[in-house]
């Protein structure tokens, strides 16, 4: 058997008629994935009889067929390629090559299309879409085509949503705020075997112009901040997200051990997450997420959506969470439990409706050299994703990041972070009468004893 140097993603509906001559022109050395995506005359069985290895991916769209076919995939490098014939296979070793050399992170299939194979209103809606997207954004694309290639990690850690016709779209914002290298390269576009059921047809080409135009609307273009309409943010109209993980003996807070066992630790990591959940749920919010790594079974999650932290170093995290929300997002930790209402109170009446001044974002910095919260008007997984975490220079290099994005920063209150033994005393003192003034009361004796 020859070794698989690539995967090529073959999303199906119905394409039995185009299939033999599709897989018969995949390269030596690639395997043919076909994502069969709820077809009925068998596309499924005779992809599997060709020699393809097929996925069965129940939810019908582009998007959910090809990102099925991207999580089977194994091979260094992943590609995409329509299954009704319009694309050669034959063509793809050209794509992968500026990716093996290193001068191109995701490249392209500019489509150069013979008479007949592309619909009059298909092709201008795509060049509409290109020209939003070189114009407004700078990606330089003259094609939103469906044959393309990357390494397949990184086009996994890119972390596309869109499950409809706004995957392709999706994937370039994505790479592009990335800081990828995109390629294109011109390929052969024939005229389809059988029926369109997308681009082919008036209804299909509105539905997926609909799709990718809202991610289109959902970015600022790069270099411009929103307009002073898009800043007013009304008091209950944020997203409150808490950041969090399971609370388990020896994996959290082990920096209180000792004096505190690594049992106490994990109580005083539990008391604290319990009193941020309850200081949220005080706060006017129209969402409250808790984005959250592990089982959140033992949590009381009354008034919040769990939402589960991908795989990652915590800058990618949070840059993926910053990614999933629309609207105003503010972020806080679990470990700064004694912040109050008054702490954010500069936010809330900066983004009020009736305010004219409008930071684009917030933070607050923590005594450790970190950050307890940050909050953006407009959220961007770009303008955290790369900065350093858990060091003393962590805060700094976050509001430096967000000034440099030409955002107007304003600061909320220096908190301290429960971390060490005298963080949990100086924050117990601070929260006399709790659950976790009285946990941290009972394992130190007294405040006065702790160094």
């Amino acid at each position: 058997m020859n070794e698989i140097r690539a995967d090529v993603v073959f999303p199906c509906l119905d394409e039995r008629e185009a299939l033999p001559w599709v897989l018969g022109r995949v390269p030596v050395g690639w395997r043919a994935i076909v994502v069969d995506n709820g077809s009925s005359d068998g596309s499924g069985e005779l992809a599997a009889q060709l020699g393809a290895s097929v996925v069965v991916e129940p939810r019908r769209g582009f998007g959910a067929a090809v990102h099925a076919g991207l999580e089977h995939a194994s091979a260094p490098f992943v590609a995409v390629c329509d299954a009704d014939g319009s694309l050669d296979p034959a063509e793809l070793p050209a794509l992968l090559e500026p990716l093996e050399t290193g001068d191109a992170d995701l490249v392209l299939g500019a489509r150069r299309p013979e008479r007949g194979a592309w619909p009059l209103h298909a092709r201008l809606a795509n060049a509409a879409l290109a020209g939003a997207l070189r114009l407004g954004f700078g990606v330089p694309v003259s094609d939103l085509g469906p044959m393309r290639a990357a390494r397949t990690e990184a086009l996994r850690g890119l972390g596309l949503r869109d499950r409809r016709s706004g995957y392709p779209l999706e994937m370039v914002l994505r790479a592009a705020e990335s800081g990828w290298r995109i390629a294109e390269l011109p390929v052969g576009y024939a005229p389809r075997v059988g029926r369109s059921k997308v681009t082919g047809t008036l209804k299909g080409t509105v539905t997926a112009v609909r799709d990718m135009a809202g991610h289109l609307a959902s970015r600022a273009p790069r270099g411009r901040l929103a307009d002073d309409g898009a800043r007013r943010v009304p008091e209950g109209c944020l997203t409150i997200a808490v950041v969090a993980k399971e609370c388990v003996p020896g994996r959290v807070k082990t920096r209180l051990s000792p004096p505190f066992s690594p049992e106490e630790a994990a109580l005083v990591a539990s008391l604290s997450l319990a009193a941020t959940l309850d200081a949220v749920r005080s706060l006017p919010a129209r969402r409250r997420l808790l984005f959250f790594d592990g089982d959140p079974g033992a949590v009381d999650t009354a008034g919040f959506d769990v939402l589960a932290q991908p795989a990652g170093d915590l800058d990618t995290r949070l840059g993926a969470l910053c990614d999933a929300v629309d609207g105003p997002l503010l972020v806080l930790g679990m470990d700064t439990p004694q912040f109050t209402a008054d702490d954010l109170a500069s936010l809330f009446h900066d983004w009020a409706p009736d305010s004219r001044r409008g930071a684009d974002a917030w933070l607050g910095l923590a005594h450790d050299g970190g950050f307890w919260a940050i909050a953006m008007a407009r959220p961007d997984g770009r303008l955290i994703r790369g900065v350093p975490m858990s060091r003393p220079d962590t805060g700094s290099r976050q509001l430096e990041r967000l000034r440099r994005a030409g955002l107007t920063v304003g600061l909320l209150p220096r908190l301290r972070d429960i971390d060490t033994a005298a963080d949990a005393v100086a924050v117990a003192a601070v929260m006399g009468g709790t659950d976790l003034a009285a946990a941290v009361g009972r394992v130190l004796g007294a405040v006065e004893r702790v160094p």
